[in-house]
C-alpha cells in the first residue's frame, strides 16, 4: 500500500495553494495536484486574468500567472509536494481515501477539494484569443479598466443582469447580447435593467467573431441575428461573458453530495457530507466567485482538516 498522506489537495487555485500553505505550517505534508487542465499551468481561472488589482497586498495590480506563481512558490516553501497531474478517480467509501491519478493511486487520511469552477464560453478562436486582453467573464473583476468604455455583456440570466448593471459604474454604454427575444432573469432583475438608461439590450442574436485578435485587443464584434440571419458588425471595447459557470465536479459525481447545479456541498465552513473530506473555493462557491474569497476559503478548510487530524488523536 502507498504511504499514507495526513492530507491530499486537489486543484491549484488560491483555494487549493492557500489550503496548501496552512496545511504545510501546520506540519501536515500535504500533497496537491496541481492538474494539467490549463495546458500544465497551475493557478485556475487567474491565469486567464492579466491584470489583478482587487487582491489586496499589491498597490500596483498583479498579472494573474504571477500571482498564482507567488502562491505556489510559498505553498512549495513550506514543503508542499506538488504533482502536475489530473484526479481521475476518487474513493471516499473507506478510510484512508483512495485517489488515482498518472496511473497510480494515493491514500489519504483527509482530502480537500479545490478543483473550482470553469466560466462557460461561446468557444470562438477569437474569444480564447482576447481572453485576458478584453474578453472577460468577471464583471467585479476587470470592470474597473473599462472606465468610459463601451462594452458588450452576454447572456439572458440574473447573473448577465448583474454583471451589466456592475458594469454601468464604469463603462459609458453596455449592450446585453440575448439569443432569445426574453429574458431567463427574474422580473426584478429586469425592472432593475430596463430602468437603467446607460444599458441597451439586443435580442435574438449571438456572437460569432470578436474583433480584434491581431491587434491583442478587443474592438468589436460580429453578431448574427438568429432569427433572421442577418450579419452586422457593432464597436465594443470589451465583451464580458455571462453564460454560467460550470464546477470542476465531474469526478466526484456519486461520490459525495453535490447540488443541482454540481457543486459541493458544505456546511460549517468546509464540511462535506463525508467526514475527513472537505471543499473550497468556487467549486463549492457559486455566489462570490473571488480569488480572496477562494483564499480564505482554501484557509477553512485547511485549519478544519487540521482539527479534524488531531480530534482522531485525541
Amino acid at each position: 500500500m502507498p504511504d499514507v498522506k495526513n492530507t491530499i489537495i486537489i486543484g491549484s487555485g488560491p483555494a487549493g495553494f492557500t489550503a496548501a500553505i496552512y496545511a504545510a505550517r501546520a506540519n501536515l505534508k500535504p500533497f496537491l495536484f496541481e492538474g494539467l487542465a490549463k495546458g500544465g499551468q497551475p493557478g485556475g481561472q487567474l491565469m486567464l486574468t492579466t491584470d489583478v488589482e482587487n487582491y489586496p497586498g499589491f498597490p500596483e495590480g498583479i498579472q494573474g500567472p504571477e500571482l498564482m506563481e507567488q502562491f505556489r512558490k510559498q505553498a512549495a516553501r513550506f514543503g508542499t509536494e506538488l504533482l502536475r497531474e489530473d484526479v481521475t478517480n476518487v474513493d471516499f467509501t473507506k478510510r484512508p481515501f483512495k485517489l488515482s491519478a498518472g496511473g497510480q493511486d494515493y491514500v489519504s487520511k483527509t482530502v480537500i477539494i479545490s478543483t473550482g469552477a470553469s466560466a462557460n464560453w461561446l468557444g470562438l478562436p477569437s474569444e480564447k484569443a482576447l481572453q485576458g486582453f478584453g474578453v472577460s467573464a468577471c464583471a467585479t473583476c476587470d470592470g474597473f479598466f473599462f472606465k468610459n468604455k463601451e462594452v458588450l455583456v452576454i447572456g439572458g440570466g440574473d447573473s448577465a443582469i448583474e454583471e451589466a448593471t456592475f458594469l454601468t459604474k464604469f463603462a459609458s454604454k453596455v449592450t446585453v447580447v440575448v439569443r432569445r427575444d426574453v429574458f431567463r432573469a427574474s422580473k426584478i432583475m429586469q425592472d432593475r435593467l430596463f430602468a437603467n438608461k446607460k444599458i441597451e439590450t439586443l435580442w435574438d442574436s449571438t456572437i460569432v467573431e470578436i474583433k480584434d485578435p491581431a491587434q491583442r485587443k478587443v474592438t468589436g464584434a460580429v453578431l448574427k441575428n438568429l432569427k433572421t440571419g442577418a450579419v452586422s458588425e457593432k464597436k465594443c471595447d470589451g465583451i464580458f461573458m455571462a453564460i454560467g459557470h460550470t464546477p470542476n465536479t465531474e469526478i466526484f459525481k456519486g461520490k459525495i453530495e453535490l447540488d443541482a447545479k454540481g457543486y459541493v456541498k458544505v456546511h460549517d465552513g468546509s464540511l462535506t457530507n463525508i467526514a475527513g473530506v472537505f471543499a473550497c473555493g468556487d467549486v463549492q462557491d457559486f455566489k462570490y466567485r473571488q480569488a480572496v474569497t477562494a483564499a480564505g476559503s482554501g484557509c477553512m478548510a485547511a485549519l478544519d482538516a487540521e482539527k479534524f487530524l488531531e480530534s482522531e488523536h485525541a
